[in-house]
């Protein structure tokens, strides 16, 4: 009777936990200049873990982080997706992601999580054209179209 209850609660499980990432799956997937209509950024301010010492800390460099957003605004699953230069500052950029908080927008009614990503630079020079062209090296594909 007790290995009945174990394999039957260990097969809810694990349907629960296929259901989670069926779910993750069909996420609508919203790029960050798009998000706006979703989800609004509360935020005015965070406070990132930095590292003191890493590779490419001193570099010009650019963070994406994909994310999902919760359907109480809260992040969740921050993953780094890209670092240009590689380097330490991708915890940086997820440090900053699970400090983020939403409120929904004016397209999400019912408040429906959604999957974006988020681009920070670290080091970047002053001139505009060259601070874009290292940032525009971590746009991620199949965000663009929603």
């Amino acid at each position: 009777m007790i290995r009945l209850k174990l394999r039957t609660g260990a097969i809810a499980a694990t349907l629960l936990l296929v259901a989670g990432v069926a779910e993750a799956q069909n996420l609508r997937r919203v790029a960050p200049e798009r998000l706006t209509g979703y989800w609004y950024l509360t935020n005015k301010s965070v406070n990132p873990d930095v590292p003191n010492t890493g590779k490419n800390l001193d570099q010009p460099t650019c963070v994406a982080v994909t994310y999902m957003i919760g359907s109480d605004g809260r992040t969740q699953n921050a993953t780094i997706a890209k670092v240009v230069p590689a380097g330490d500052l991708g915890q940086v950029g997820v440090s900053i992601v699970k400090q983020l908080s939403y409120v929904k927008g004016s397209q999400n009614g019912t408040a429906v999580p959604v999957q974006t990503y988020y681009v920070t630079g670290f080091n970047l020079p002053e001139d505009p054209a060259r601070k874009a062209a290292i940032l525009k090296q971590c746009e991620l594909p199949g965000y663009q179209t929603t």
